[in-house]
């Protein structure tokens, strides 16, 4: 039972005070505390590190039927009635197609050092082939070199889901290796015009998602749940769009250009950091991620993923083996949560450990908070695949985010885990693991898939009814960061 003080009691108590000794130091008998050290930051990353923010074409541009853009899988699913939280569509987003140099002007306020876009496919191909769209492509060019008169570094990524509408009704998009070859089409010619500007290309962003959420749960675009052997396929496909990307861009890019992805790959941690579970989750983050990113930088399924399928498994050639082992300069790695291993004497040495109830996630219910993720999956991917140059082209978190009368948005949550998040990513570095920078997810609120515009998860708060864009107090955090190139 809590103590309860008269005020009486109360009174006397504070004036008791005035025959007790201060515990507080004087100024004539302490040092002052100085609230502003001189000496180096704790937490500091390397010179060189690059800071940045990103978005994806459908969930910020709008102008959807502007300038001769087709339309993309997205338009026709979230035009559905059902698809989305209360039918919202990418229609205007953002309206950055219109409002990109004011956005570049709040990214530069921001002390942004690189901003990672994505292009719309449809832009550059209304029907995702044949004759390319001028205006599409001056779109980015005008974009590009606004980032630069900035002194923001373009980062450039070529597919973010939005598909063009007219592949799927012709191929079933990723259904088909047609898609996969109109993808290396598109990526070579982009390439080819930006490229003396980009000096980084992304080839797709998180085939685990929009082919696992896309085409086996139809929880987003284009809304389908195939067979396993379908889905299976798709994923082949998806890798094969990335390798014959590579080459295309390789064969029509400036010189000095270097090219990789961004995946969401599995983020396998040790539940419990000793050498047994250590090896498990080495194990786990080879094999968990055997469909995407494990064949890529191997070149080859694992022989456990073509078991574990059987005659599920993807149908494939050498040659598309070949080119999806392309090499590449880069991995991006897009983290939000982390998969829990444990050692186990399974046929595989390893168990995922599922996430009870109970366990603590930011708005979003999937966004379970799991920053070890950001340490041990970079980790994993230099010590696996010999991986001397990572990024991470994605980390963020939803929050509820209420504007105040006043005009603020006090997102505590989110800085808590932006600071959590880049705590265990300043312990890779400072280990030697080759994170070259990191890009927060996401610049600005916008269109959140299947979500509408209910989840938030920009630095910069937006009245999608207004376009006004403020600043949230994670965007001061995150800009303190960027000026002290370390922790705040």
């Amino acid at each position: 039972m809590l103590n309860r003080f008269s005020r009486r009691e109360f009174a006397k108590l504070i004036g008791s005070a005035a025959v007790v000794p201060s515990i507080l130091p004087t100024s004539s008998s302490a040092e002052p505390v100085n609230l502003h050290p001189s000496a180096p930051v704790a937490h500091s990353f390397p010179k060189g590190f690059l800071w940045g923010s990103a978005t994806a074409s459908y969930q910020v541009e709008g102008a959807v039927k502007e300038d001769g853009r087709g339309p993309s899988i997205l338009d026709v699913f979230s035009h559905t009635p059902g698809k989305t939280n209360n039918g919202d569509t990418g229609d205007v987003a953002d309206d950055h197609y219109h409002r990109y140099k004011e956005d570049i002007q709040l990214m530069k306020a921001l002390g942004l050092q690189t901003y990672r876009f994505s292009v719309s496919w449809s832009r550059i191909f209304p029907t995702g082939t044949g004759t390319p769209n001028p205006k599409g492509i001056d779109f980015y060019s005008r974009l590009v070199d606004q980032l630069l008169a900035a002194n923001i570094q373009p980062y450039c990524t070529l597919f973010h889901w939005d598909l063009p509408q007219a592949l799927e009704e012709k191929y079933g998009g990723w259904q088909s290796r047609e898609t996969s070859k109109a993808f290396a089409e598109y990526a070579g010619y982009v390439a080819q015009h930006l490229s003396d500007r980009v000096k980084h290309f992304m080839t797709l962003n998180e085939m685990r998602s929009f082919v696992d959420i896309g085409y086996r749960d139809g929880r987003h675009a284009p809304g389908l749940k195939l067979s396993v052997a379908k889905v299976n396929q798709v994923r082949h496909h998806a890798v094969l769009a990335h390798g014959l990307g590579v080459q295309a861009i390789r064969a029509h890019a400036k010189p000095g250009v270097k090219v990789g992805l961004a995946e969401n790959a599995e983020a396998c941690a040790p539940i419990i950091e000793t050498s047994e579970h250590i090896a498990a989750a080495a194990k786990a983050m080879r094999e968990e991620n055997a469909g995407y990113l494990t064949a890529i930088l191997e070149g080859k399924y694992t022989d456990a993923y073509l078991a574990h399928h059987g005659a599920n498994a993807p149908k494939f050639t050498a040659d598309d083996m070949k080119a999806i082992g392309s090499p590449i300069d880069f991995v991006g790695l897009n983290n939000y949560t982390t998969t829990w291993v444990r050692a186990d004497n399974n046929p595989s040495g390893y168990a995922i450990i599922p996430a009870p109830e109970s366990y603590p996630h930011m708005m979003s219910s999937w966004l379970r908070v799991g920053p070890q993720g950001l340490y041990w999956a970079p980790k994993f991917i230099a010590q696996i695949w010999g991986v001397k140059e990572i990024y991470i082209t994605e980390n963020g978190a939803s929050s509820t985010d209420v504007l105040t009368p006043d005009g603020h948005v006090y997102d505590s949550d989110r800085i808590m885990y932006l600071r959590n998040y880049l705590t265990q990513l300043h312990r890779g570095v400072s280990e030697g693991v080759p994170v070259k920078g990191y890009f927060c997810w996401s610049f600005m609120d916008n269109y959140e898939w299947a979500d509408g515009y209910a989840y938030r998860f920009g630095l910069h708060y937006v009245d999608f009814k207004t376009q006004k864009r403020t600043p949230k107090l994670s965007a001061h955090f995150y800009k303190e960061v960027i000026a002290r190139n370390g922790l705040a």
